[in-house]
């Protein structure tokens, strides 16, 4: 079976290395992929927003399956392309995966099939928005509608940091078209839990938790980035609370969709708030998490590939999904100025002493490979993941392969996996 991942993350790296487990895989493709993507299937120049390019790739090289894993070309409608070429694909088609492409498509979504979420407000005109902000109650979350790499949400403690952000997404367009609209909404207090489901629109079959850490520094400190480390299992995330998240928001989201006439196949992922009311839903994403996916994937029993196909052929309920004991941590190895100003091309060593460690897996996102040798390039550079029979026992071992793997410049958090 010629599978084709479409992607260059860290995300993409792990959907791909456990892709190859499966004894039905006999070759990997990845679009347009990376240096470390490169040592485990045959990357490809497309750009993962080509629609057009992909079609014919995959028309071209017979691909069985592809599976299209970044938001964006997702909600440019590639899944509906390939579906309509005849090419298997696996992924949401467009009109699903507005759930994360438009925040005010979802917030609204909540509001009318009574899923727990964050009272808000929803703006197109900035004007509007300063006024309200004048006078919400503090603190405020001030998100941009659209997509924005992870990073179009601001939480505001002050009058001052609202109007601010209001100004920042709105008049000087920091998102571009993602800040035409703007969703202002209350601030929630609680650990934050991440949950990401298989659901072929009608069975929905959460993974196992997981919890990630989106500020760039230390104690949550700094601006939000696509993330900086992750850990699985989440330490609050009990089977009471699994059940009363299946009947008052994974259940009820599945069939609000399927009412909306927007069926969702794929991967949905939950972020949640636990509140003193209750689980709340953050945010929805049409897809894998990054790096959520780098710390749930490595504790996946089942064939990957099976699931992706029960998913497509509608047939979720028949797979039987297991899961290892194991916890697992993921610290992410930055470039220094992330996520803002960086710069690419320092050589990565140390590569080499980690790659025969047991219980580590290395997933590279910023990197590419030339002359044998790996260098930067990008934000996220490179994922840690540590399997250990306890969070403590996996954080160890990833700070310790963390310490072992140099280039300038290099910036993680040192407390992923402590809360």
């Amino acid at each position: 079976m010629k599978i084709l991942v479409v992607g260059s993350g860290g995300r993409e790296h792990a959907i791909l290395w456990k892709l190859k487990q499966s004894p039905r895989v006999t070759e990997l493709f990845c679009a347009p992929g990376n240096g470390g993507i490169s040592e485990i299937a045959e990357c490809v120049p497309i750009n993962a927003m080509d629609i057009d390019g992909i079609v014919s790739f995959s028309k071209e090289k017979s691909i069985d399956m592809v599976v299209v894993a970044p938001d964006d070309p997702l909600a440019a409608g590639m899944v509906d392309a390939l579906e309509n070429a005849g090419i298997r694909a696996f992924g949401p088609r467009k009109n699903a995966a507005i759930i994360e492409a438009s925040k005010v498509f979802a917030k609204n979504l909540m509001k009318k099939y009574n899923i727990p979420t964050a009272d808000y407000e929803t703006f197109s005109d900035s004007k509007l928005a300063f006024e309200y902000v004048k006078t919400a109650k503090l603190p405020l979350v001030v998100k941009a509608d659209g997509l924005a790499l992870g990073k179009g949400v601001l939480i505001c403690n002050t009058r001052e940091e609202a109007l601010n952000a209001v100004s920042t997404i709105m008049e000087d367009k920091k998102f571009g078209d993602a800040g035409q609209k703007i969703v202002v909404e209350e601030f929630m207090t609680g650990p934050e839990v991440s949950v990401l489901a298989f659901t072929d629109g009608k069975t929905i079959v959460p993974m196992v938790s997981s919890q990630d850490h989106k500020r760039a520094y230390d104690n949550d400190q700094g601006l939000n980035t696509g993330g900086m480390g992750a850990f699985s299992p989440s330490r609050v995330y009990t089977e009471e609370l699994q059940e009363e998240c299946m009947k008052t928001i994974f259940i009820p989201t599945v069939k609000a969709m399927n009412l909306e006439g927007r069926p969702f196949k794929g991967v949905l992922y939950f972020g949640l708030m636990i509140t003193a009311d209750g689980p709340k839903v953050l945010e929805y994403n049409a897809r894998f998490g990054d790096p959520e996916t780098q710390v749930v994937l490595p504790r996946l029993e089942t064939d990957l590939v099976e699931i992706f196909d029960a998913i497509i052929d509608e047939k979720l309920e028949t797979i039987n999904i297991t899961w290892k004991k194991e916890c697992a941590v993921c610290v992410i190895m930055a470039s220094g100025g992330y996520p803002e100003s960086y710069t690419k091309g320092y050589e990565i060593t140390g590569l080499e002493s980690v790659k025969k460690q047991k219980d580590i897996i290395l997933f590279h996102a910023g990197t590419k490979k030339e002359n044998e040798k790996f260098y930067t390039n990008g934000g996220r550079v490179l994922g840690v993941t540590a399997v250990g029979e306890n969070i403590e026992a996996a954080r160890e071992k990833a700070y310790m392969t963390v310490s072992a793997i140099h280039f300038e410049n290099a910036h993680y958090r040192k407390d992923i996996g402590i809360k």
